[in-house]
């Protein structure tokens, strides 16, 4: 099994430390929430706990192959808001997940995304 599907299956399992251990240190994620990407795990871990704690019944509703990367299919629930979206997981030379963008659909589920990351963000401390 290679990385991202180790990390969709601890995802499932609610298991993020074990999920954000399949990243490469030096990871970029392309986030709907900000212009310029997170670079770096540490940077990313914080990410995937305020995602963690906003996130309502999160799950992984199909996935896609491809030679240069993987795409997870999701739905999700922020604050009300039915989310539908997508993780474009890519593998670096070593098998390790090195870039992982997220993108997100319909319009106001964003909008409620990307207001309450931000929010966990500022709280944690990650962004100010």
């Amino acid at each position: 099994m290679n990385a991202a599907l180790e990390f969709k299956a601890a995802v499932e399992a609610g298991d993020i430390v074990g999920g954000t251990a399949l990243f490469a240190d030096d990871i970029t994620f392309h986030s709907p929430v900000k212009f310029q990407p997170f670079e770096g795990i540490d940077a990313v871990r914080a990410l995937f706990g305020v995602l963690q704690r906003t996130f309502e019944d999160f799950r992984y509703i199909g996935q896609y192959e491809g030679p240069n990367g993987h795409v997870l299919h999701f739905r999700t629930v922020v604050n009300g808001k039915q989310v539908e979206g997508i993780d474009l997981i890519e593998l670096d030379e070593d098998g390790r997940i090195g870039t992982f963008t997220v993108m997100i659909r319909p319009q106001s589920a964003l909008t409620a995304v990307g207001e309450a990351i931000w929010a966990g963000l500022v709280a944690d401390g990650v962004v100010s």
